[in-house]
C-alpha cells in the first residue's frame, strides 16, 4: 500500500509545501545519512503511484544509489509491493531535473515480473557472492 511518510513532509517551502490534507501528494525531505538527504516528490493520481527521488550529498545533487532507492521505496510502499523504474522510448524522455530517478506502481494492477531465477539464485548467501 502507498503511504506518505508525513514526518518528512516539506511544509516550509515557498513552492513545494503541502500538509496532511494533500494525502500522499507532496514533497518530502528525508535524511538518509549524516551528509545525504533525499528529496522526493510523491503523487497518486491518474491510476498511478509515483515517487521521484534525487539526493543531495554534502549539498551537491547526486543520482540516488540502489540502496538509497530501496530505503525510499520502503518508506512509501510496503515490503511486498512491487514498484518499477521505466526506461521509455527515447521519444518519450522527460528530464526536468538532473539526477532524478522515478518509482512507479499502477493502481489495481499486478506488475508482471520475470521468474527470480532469471535475476539470480535466491538461496545464495552473501559469503558465496563475495567469493
Amino acid at each position: 500500500m502507498f503511504h506518505a511518510p508525513n514526518k518528512f513532509r516539506v511544509t516550509d517551502h515557498p513552492v513545494l509545501s503541502s500538509d496532511d490534507s494533500s494525502g500522499n501528494n507532496g514533497c518530502f525531505r528525508i535524511p538518509l545519512d549524516r551528509d545525504v538527504v533525499a528529496w522526493c516528490i510523491a503523487s497518486d493520481g491518474h491510476g498511478w503511484e509515483h515517487v521521484s527521488v534525487h539526493v543531495k550529498e554534502n549539498g551537491f545533487s547526486e543520482t540516488p544509489t540502489w540502496d538509497e532507492m530501496c530505503e525510499i521505496k520502503a518508506l512509501f510502499w510496503d515490503d511486498e509491493d512491487c514498484v518499477i523504474q521505466y526506461h521509455p522510448p527515447k521519444s518519450d524522455y522527460v528530464n526536468n531535473h538532473p539526477n532524478v530517478l522515478h518509482m512507479w506502481r499502477p493502481v489495481g494492477v499486478e506488475i508482471q515480473r520475470p521468474p527470480s531465477i532469471m535475476v539470480g539464485i535466491k538461496k545464495m548467501n552473501s559469503y558465496e557472492r563475495k567469493n
